[in-house]
């Protein structure tokens, strides 16, 4: 198992890429090189970026990932804002997301914020 595995964050982010993926699948046809496709990419970006920067060489180096990994959560929420507003997703689908969101958020900022000490400290 990779370090990176072990993380509570880098599963969440996974299960959020998964959760994207499943509300994004009934997205009209036309959207599948739009919307639907910027939002999955932007979604498998957060973990990649957690398990990217996991492998670097210093804390510093691994926090720009995670902001990097954040950018991409941002990305996500402002485009599912705009599937709801040309009703891909409903209401019910959307707070799903957005919940969800807040949630990895709230946790990358928490693996931030340890780098940030530990490399400080």
């Amino acid at each position: 198992m990779f370090n990176f595995e072990k993380l509570d964050v880098w599963r969440k982010s996974v299960d959020f890429a998964h959760l994207v993926y499943r509300l994004t699948q009934d997205f009209p046809t036309e959207e599948r090189f739009g919307i639907t496709n910027q939002m999955r990419r932007a979604s498998v970006s957060i973990s990649s970026n957690i398990a990217e920067g996991s492998s670097r060489s210093s804390r510093v180096e691994y926090s720009r990932f995670v902001e990097l990994a954040a950018g991409s959560l941002f990305e996500v929420v402002s485009q599912a804002h705009i599937a709801l507003r040309q009703a891909y997703l409903n209401d019910e689908s959307f707070r799903l997301l957005h919940s969800s969101a807040e949630e990895l958020s709230r946790m990358l900022s928490g693996l931030k914020s340890y780098l940030g000490k530990a490399s400080n400290g």
